[in-house]
């Protein structure tokens, strides 16, 4: 079983630890993933924004461990390389071509946002991940009886166009607006479970949207869900769903 540590995952900051050492996004202070920095063997990073992408953590990784990979598509190179991290440790990586690390394969493939973007497949000995968030939408990818589901479940489609028309009714500015152009419903993210979901596998909503009237005092968009298996349960706020559940899910919603 795949063992995932979700550091934190919202607005606020993204990282997720998979297996113990491999970390995915790094949108967060060096304080949160210190504790796990001496086992990691490899960052997996997807676009620029900083709650995914946090420079000085991204240096201080480089400088603490100067074996330690970091694997990204073209447009993060650049960025890599004038936040501090030397070329030397930056794997380049082409979305739909599979990567061999040793202890995993990977995947990287391209996603729909504000700017270049993209989500991982990962293949462990003991099961497969995909990871995707930050997205409009999951179109033409496929996941098909995999073991792990970390897919972006960001807003209600009902309740967020009722916020929007609200808010555009009263002269106000609707942030929620950005959030249905570049990130990827409930509703999406179920069609997507449903279509490549089978019985053992386990979905993990990710990057879950919280009210900022409501919740402006959090630091967080979602509580994390700490030292995992799949097939185990996650923390508050990451409840794991199994594949039979999320079709059931679907299913009442779709009636």
């Amino acid at each position: 079983m795949v063992k995932y540590n979700i550091i934190s995952s919202g607005s606020q900051g993204n990282a997720v630890i998979l297996n113990d050492f491999l970390l995915i996004d790094c949108g967060v202070p060096y304080k949160q993933i210190e504790p796990y920095v001496p086992q990691l063997k490899l960052v997996l990073l997807t676009h620029i924004h900083g709650d995914h992408f946090q420079k000085r953590t991204l240096r201080r990784l480089a400088a603490e461990r100067p074996t330690l990979r970091f694997g990204c598509c073209r447009w993060l190179v650049s960025p890599l390389v004038a936040a501090g991290v030397p070329e030397r440790q930056i794997d380049l990586l082409k979305p739909r071509v599979m990567y061999g690390y040793g202890l995993c394969n990977v995947i990287p493939f391209e996603l729909t946002h504000n700017v270049p973007n993209c989500g991982y497949k990962v293949h462990f000995g003991n099961g497969k991940v995909i990871y995707a968030t930050d997205t409009n939408n999951l179109d033409g990818i496929q996941a098909i009886g995999y073991d792990l589901y970390l897919i972006e479940a960001n807003y209600n489609d009902e309740d967020i166009r009722r916020r929007i028309k609200e808010k555009r009714m009263a002269g106000q500015f609707a942030y929620e607006e950005q959030a249905f152009r570049n990130h990827l419903s409930e509703a999406k993210c179920t069609e997507f479970l449903l279509r490549n979901m089978r019985g053992n596998g386990i979905a993990i909503p990710m990057h879950v949207h919280v009210d900022k009237e409501a919740s402006h005092d959090n630091h967080s968009e979602d509580p994390p869900g700490r030292g995992q298996e799949a097939g185990g349960a996650a923390g508050e706020g990451h409840q794991p769903v199994s594949g039979a559940e999320a079709a059931l899910s679907g299913r009442n919603q779709a009636g």
